[in-house]
């Protein structure tokens, strides 16, 4: 079983988007996808309930109670994608979500405000050993195939603190809003466009990472 979890200590920077979307993207239907929302604003209990189908599955719970939660997951046997939505300015939180992750993602929007705040969340992942990736979020869309000078100089600005960054990135549109306000992945509201494209992008990307994360820590 693969456990993603999406990290932030800054507020808005899509923990939630990116939860929904890359849940719905895992889902098969003999092998449901389970959200978890440690977040007591409750995000993705909203979607959920705006949502016609069953799954991804959801559960809401507290970030101590993880192991337990995880444990049942796997009792289950059918489960093999979880994504772990964690809430902000959470402090010792932070660490339990990602202690219990194969792959932890970083969602961060390309603003000075954003970019400041990303050193304590990723000196949480070093301490605790977790391997992570950084992904750039609500970007501003390309013109053509040229990225907006504030993406390269956010890039730059992650790779300076030492951390990976994702060779993708998930702009600022009105589709992901429109598709959460009912209930779907971008991918269900929109099935083709740069929107979609984006997040199954980042879905491969990490599903790769995960695997191969999987794979390094498995007992030799």
């Amino acid at each position: 079983m693969y456990v993603i979890a999406i990290a932030s200590q800054k507020g808005g920077a899509g923990k939630s988007t990116f939860a929904v979307n890359l849940a719905t993207l895992a889902d098969r239907e003999q092998a449901p996808s389970l959200l978890i929302d440690t977040d007591t604003q409750g995000s993705l209990s909203v979607w959920h309930r705006a949502r016609s189908r069953r799954t991804p599955l959801l559960v809401s719970t507290r970030a101590a109670e993880l192991p337990e939660v995880l444990e049942t997951a796997r009792r289950h046997k059918t489960i093999e994608w979880v994504f772990i939505d964690g809430a902000a300015q959470a402090g010792d939180d932070v660490g339990a979500i990602m202690g219990v992750a194969t792959l932890v993602l970083i969602p961060t929007r390309p603003g000075l405000f954003d970019l400041a705040s990303l050193p304590a969340t990723i000196a949480v992942a070093r301490r605790i050993k977790r391997p992570f990736f950084v992904a750039l979020n609500a970007v501003p869309p390309k013109r053509g195939i040229t990225e907006s000078p504030i993406v390269g100089a956010a890039r730059k600005a992650v790779r300076d603190m030492g951390a990976p960054v994702w060779r993708g990135a998930v702009a600022q549109r009105a589709v992901y809003a429109h598709a959460l306000a009912s209930g779907q992945a971008v991918t269900e509201f929109e099935t083709t466009g740069p929107a979609a494209d984006e997040m199954r992008l980042l879905w491969r990307d990490v599903g790769d990472a995960a695997r191969a994360m999987a794979q390094h820590q498995a007992p030799r």
